[in-house]
């Protein structure tokens, strides 16, 4: 599980060192290959493969002559690429990705359950709720 944020770098090739932490949270199983999406609210999606294998299973058994199912299976095929780690924890984010995502020099790397976020840290505070009272409040509406 992953969880927490941090402020973290890119390289001048786009490669980011991801977090102790968020490292050591993949599992071992996994190998070096994640993979990476353009997700929700200009952010990018960094699965393990077992939860990116589940994700990509559902997607995979939509109706692909329903046009609306077939849109959502391209749309989503579209915009995820795998990336490996080197031997230094570092992934290469694509320029395609940088660009949508709004990253620079600059990035939150942020823990969300079971996979991980990454953003700019400008949209990274649009995103985010700075009052706990907020978020109690969300917890008591949906979890109780």
């Amino acid at each position: 599980m992953f969880n927490s944020h941090y402020d973290c770098k890119l390289d001048p090739k786009g490669r980011l060192a991801l977090p102790a932490k968020i490292k050591a949270a993949v599992p071992e199983a996994n190998g070096t290959t994640l993979m990476l999406r353009m997700a929700e609210d200009r952010c990018l999606a960094l699965y393990p493969m077992v939860e990116y294998k589940k994700l990509e299973n559902q997607i995979k058994s939509l109706n692909i002559n329903n046009p609306e199912q077939r849109a959502l299976q391209r749309a989503f095929f579209n915009t995820v690429v795998d990336v490996e780690l080197d031997s230094a924890g570092r992934l290469l984010i694509p320029k395609s990705f940088q660009t949508y995502a709004g990253l620079e020099k600059d990035v939150v790397v942020a823990g969300n359950g079971t996979r991980i976020e990454i953003w700019s840290p400008e949209n990274h505070a649009k995103h985010v709720m700075p009052d706990p009272a907020d978020l109690s409040a969300l917890m008591e509406k949906y979890l109780s």
